[in-house]
């Protein structure tokens, strides 16, 4: 029989879409105090005058930690980098501009392609970083980090956001990713990890609010994120699996080599394994 201990290890079904990253940002409460954090000088904002204009990905399962919203003809655009820093993500933040401008003239009902000019929000481009800041900048730029800082035809530049002293809703979140990552070393990729972070961030007074309100389902998408990482995994050691297999099909055709030359060569397939696929080649042979 399953203890109610060994349960609480048991990984939940994937059954949600959303990172918390969007499932926080899309409720509007939190939303307009994220804007609120970016332009504390704007007083005009309100809840109804915020327009979610996040890209949904329908056509795939995975999760990007992509935000986009309109307040006072500003296209907001924030864009989620985990602790793993690249500058790849400023390819994410053109690719999805370039989304949400079309986007934009298909529900106002502008065509592009005729003389009269479209009118357009203002952009603002922002990265999340949750990892830690170190030397990395607060700007960056594809003209300068991809062509040299050359002079090109378009330019991306986006703020990047790090952790900081403020007790505002982005360095909470960033917080709660900090503590989660904290939470994983102790307990592995488990619910008592999930359940550890809710717990501690509800303690330090960190998205509190949100957590009491929604734990079951932060609960529930945080698990969901461990089957993604798990099935990419999985993936990953097959794919790897079959290149191995090609490549000592290969060495056992040319016939050059022992099996035991070719173990130490291809150290992921067992001797057995080898032995096997030396049958299969000499029988289609």
């Amino acid at each position: 029989m399953v203890s109610d201990e060994m349960m609480q290890e048991i990984k939940v079904k994937r059954t949600a879409k959303n990172s918390v990253f969007l499932d926080l940002f899309q409720n509007k409460t939190y939303l307009l105090k994220l804007y609120q954090t970016l332009h504390p000088e704007d007083k005009t904002a309100t809840e109804d005058s915020l327009t979610d204009v996040t890209i949904e990905n329908v056509l795939t399962d995975n999760l990007y930690n992509d935000l986009g919203f309109i307040v006072n003809n500003r296209l907001m655009i924030l864009v989620e980098a985990q602790s793993t820093w690249t500058m790849n993500i400023l390819v994410r933040v053109l690719l999805y501009l370039a989304q949400s401008y079309h986007e934009y003239f298909q529900r106002t009902n502008q065509n592009y392609y005729k003389s009269k000019k479209v009118k357009m929000p203002k952009p603002e481009l922002y990265v999340i970083f949750t990892g830690s800041k170190g030397r990395k900048p607060d700007q960056i730029s594809l003209g300068k980090e991809f062509f040299n800082d050359a002079s090109i035809d378009i330019e991306v530049k986006a703020k990047v956001i790090y952790e900081s002293d403020k007790d505002d809703i982005i360095n909470q979140y960033i917080i709660f990713c900090k503590v989660f990552n904290e939470q994983t070393r102790h307990h592995g990729m488990t619910k008592k990890a999930v359940t550890e972070t809710v717990r501690i961030c509800r303690d330090r007074n960190i998205l509190r609010e949100y957590l009491a309100q929604r734990e079951m389902e932060v609960v529930t998408i945080m698990m969901s994120l461990f089957d993604e990482e798990e099935i990419m995994k999985s993936f990953i050691k097959s794919e790897r699996h079959d290149e191995a297999l090609e490549t000592a099909k290969r060495l056992i055709r040319k016939g050059k080599m022992s099996l035991e030359d070719i173990a130490d060569c291809v150290p992921s397939l067992s001797f057995d394994e080898l032995k096997e696929l030396e049958a299969e080649v000499m029988q289609l042979a």
